[in-house]
C-alpha cells in the first residue's frame, strides 16, 4: 500500500505572523477586530511579537510611525477594514510625509465580495483607491499562493529608497485559509536607485571648485550620518531642515542645525559659493515660501526622480540613495577639500546668534527650554513633539539632537498625534522619551495616554497648557483684530484625568521647579504627566503667529 506523504499547513494569518517574526520584527500596534483576527490570534499564540493595542486606529499608526524612526526597523500595524482603515488614514498621511518605514497591514471583505459594492459590512468599494492615496504603494494579497510575494513586496517597497508606508490589503478568508508551512522566510534588503558615475563625476568637479560649499540636509539623508560627517570633517559647513536634524550632530561647530531661515543663515548662503541639498524637498516652511535666496550654484541629491528641482531650479540633479551616493562622491574628493578656513566660525557664530535671539524671545519659558536641552542632549532621550507654540519657537531647533533617531514631530503638521507617538519612541527606545505637547493637541490624544499607562511605557509628557489654541489665538491677535473666534478651549482637568486612569502627575506653576521635576520624573518607572501652568506662569516674550509669509529677511 502506497504511503501518502502529510504536509504540514498553516493559514495565512498563522504565517503572516510568523513571517513579520522572522524579518525582525518585534513590536506591533493597531486595533483587534473580526477582520483581523487571524492574524492577531496568530501573533498572540506564536508569541514572538509584542502587540500594542491601541485604543484607536489613528494612534496606533503614529505609534508604528514613531517607533520606526526611533528604532531604525520596520514599523508595522494592524488595522479593519473599511472606517477603521480611515480612521488611520490622516496619521498614515505623516508617515508618507517623513518617509517612514512602515508596513500598514489592513483588510478587506471576502474574496467572493471585494470591489463588488454588495454592502457586507466594514465594505468600502474604493478602499485600494484611499490606500494609494496615502501610501508609497498598496498590495493586495490576492491568495495563499501568493502570500510570499506580496508580503515580499510590501516589505520591500517600504524600507527602500524613497521609503514610506505600504498598505497591504488582505481579504478576511484569505488569511483563514490553509497553505503549506514550508514556505522560507527571507528578509528583503532595501534597495535604492544608484546614481550614474557621470554625475557624480560632475558633482565632485563642483564641489572640488568652490571655497565656501554648504550642505542642506533633509529627511532623506537620515540613513547618511556617517557620509555627512565625513564631508563636513573634509571642509563643508551644514544645515538642515527639522526633519535632517542630527544626520550631523548638533554640537558639531560646522553644524547650523534648523536655524535655517534666520537673518545670520541667509547671510551665511549670500557668501557661499555652492550648496548641496542631500534628501530634501526644501519646503515653504523652511525657505520662506521659496522665497529665500539660497547659494549658487546649487545641487541636489534625491532618491525620489520627481523631487529634482521642484521648489528650486538646480544647476546639478543626482537621482540616487542619500548614503550610497555620498559615499561614492567621497571617493571622488581629495581627503581635504580647499575652502576658506573661516567659514566654521562663521556658523559657529551665526548659531550662536540665532540661539541668543530664539532665547530673547522665550521669556520665563527659557528655564524650560534650558532645561528640556540639558537633559535631551545628555541622557539621549527621544524628543517628540506635537505642534505646539513650544514645538514651534524652541523645540524645532534649540533643543540639540546627537543624531536624527532621536528627533520625532509631527512633520505634516497635523495638530494631535504627540501623545500616541511618545509610545511608539518610548517603546523603540533604551531611554525614556520626553514628549511635548500643547493642551489643545493632548485633547485629541486623550484615549491613548490610557495605552501609555496600560504598556508602562517608558515617557514624560511635557504638557504646555495655555486653555487655547494658542497659535491660533497669536494668529488672531495679529491678523484679524483679536477676534478669538473658536480657539478658546474647554480644557479638561489633566490632574483629574490621569488620576482616572493611573497616570501620576505633576502641575508646575513656577518654571523654576521645572528642572527638579522633570529629572523626577525621568528617573521614575512608567508615564508620567508634567504640566506646565501657562496661564499662571504668563506669556512668551514675543508671539509666534505662525510661519513666515514669504518675505526675505522675516524669520517665523
Amino acid at each position: 500500500m502506497k504511503m501518502e506523504t502529510v504536509t504540514e499547513v498553516e493559514t495565512v494569518g498563522e504565517f503572516i505572523a510568523r513571517y513579520l517574526a522572522e524579518i525582525g520584527v518585534t513590536v506591533a500596534f493597531g486595533v483587534i477586530s473580526i477582520h483581523n483576527m487571524p492574524i492577531l490570534d496568530a501573533m498572540a499564540r506564536q508569541g514572538r511579537i509584542r502587540f500594542v493595542p491601541a485604543r484607536g486606529e489613528a494612534g496606533a499608526m503614529n505609534m508604528a510611525d514613531a517607533y520606526a524612526r526611533v528604532s531604525g526597523k520596520l514599523g508595522v500595524v494592524l488595522t479593519s477594514t473599511g472606517s477603521a482603515a480611515g480612521n488611520a488614514a490622516g496619521a498614515q498621511v505623516e508617515a508618507l510625509s517623513a518617509g517612514t518605514r512602515l508596513l500598514h497591514i489592513t483588510s478587506t471583505v471576502d474574496l467572493g465580495y471585494v470591489d463588488r459594492d454588495r454592502a457586507p459590512i466594514h465594505d468600502v468599494p474604493r478602499q485600494p483607491d484611499m490606500l494609494r492615496g496615502i501610501s508609497k504603494s498598496y498590495v493586495r494579497m490576492w491568495s495563499a499562493g501568493g502570500a510570499i510575494g506580496a508580503l515580499t513586496a510590501a516589505v520591500s517597497a517600504a524600507i527602500s529608497a524613497p521609503a514610506g508606508p505600504v498598505s497591504l490589503e488582505i481579504p478576511v478568508d484569505v488569511q483563514r485559509t490553509p497553505m503549506p508551512m514550508s514556505v522560507s522566510v527571507f528578509t528583503p534588503e532595501a534597495q535604492g536607485p544608484r546614481a550614474s558615475d557621470a554625475a557624480l563625476d560632475a558633482l565632485a568637479r563642483a564641489i572640488t571648485a568652490a571655497r565656501r560649499p554648504m550642505l542642506w540636509l533633509g529627511g532623506g539623508a537620515r540613513g547618511a550620518c556617517a557620509e555627512a560627517e565625513e564631508l563636513v570633517r573634509r571642509g563643508f559647513v551644514s544645515v538642515t531642515s527639522t526633519q535632517g536634524r542630527g544626520v550631523v550632530a548638533e554640537d558639531n561647530p560646522a553644524n547650523l542645525g534648523a536655524f535655517n531661515m534666520t537673518p545670520e543663515a541667509q547671510a551665511l548662503y549670500a557668501r557661499a559659493d555652492l550648496m548641496l541639498v542631500v534628501g530634501s524637498r526644501l519646503r515653504g516652511n523652511e525657505t520662506l515660501n521659496n522665497a529665500m535666496r539660497l547659494p549658487r550654484p546649487l545641487l541636489q541629491i534625491d532618491a525620489e526622480p520627481t523631487q529634482g528641482g521642484r521648489n528650486y531650479p538646480v544647476d546639478l540633479f543626482v537621482h540616487g540613495d542619500a548614503a550610497d551616493t555620498l559615499r561614492r562622491l567621497l571617493d571622488r574628493l581629495p581627503p581635504e577639500l580647499e575652502v576658506d578656513p573661516g567659514m566654521r566660525f562663521e556658523v559657529a557664530t551665526a548659531r550662536a546668534q540665532s540661539e541668543g535671539a530664539l532665547r530673547s524671545r522665550l521669556g520665563p519659558y527659557q528655564a524650560v527650554a534650558e532645561a528640556l536641552t540639558e537633559r535631551v542632549a545628555a541622557g539621549r532621550h527621544p524628543w517628540v513633539r506635537d505642534v505646539t507654540i513650544s514645538n514651534s519657537t524652541f523645540g524645532n531647533r534649540y533643543v540639540r539632537l546627537s543624531d536624527p533617531t532621536r528627533g520625532v514631530h509631527a512633520l505634516g503638521g497635523g495638530i494631535g498625534q504627540g501623545v500616541a507617538m511618545g509610545i511608539g519612541a518610548a517603546l523603540a527606545s533604551d531611554t525614556k522619551a520626553i514628549v511635548l505637547l500643547g493642551d489643545g493637541g493632548a485633547q485629541l490624544g486623550l484615549a491613548e495616554m490610557i495605552t501609555a499607562v496600560q504598556e508602562n511605557a517608558p515617557l514624560v509628557y511635557v504638557l504646555m497648557n495655555d486653555q487655547a489654541y494658542g497659535v491660533i489665538r497669536n494668529i488672531q491677535d495679529a491678523q484679524y483684530d483679536s477676534r478669538y473666534h473658536y480657539s478658546a478651549l474647554q480644557t479638561p482637568d489633566f490632574a483629574m484625568h490621569c488620576a482616572s486612569i493611573g497616570m501620576p502627575h505633576v502641575r508646575i506653576a513656577d518654571v523654576s521647579q521645572f528642572a527638579a521635576t522633570l529629572d523626577a520624573a525621568l528617573q521614575a518607572e512608567g508615564p508620567r504627566l508634567i504640566e506646565v501652568d501657562m496661564v499662571t506662569i504668563g506669556p512668551f516674550a514675543e508671539s509666534f503667529s505662525g510661519p513666515p509669509a514669504g518675505a526675505a529677511g522675516k524669520v517665523a
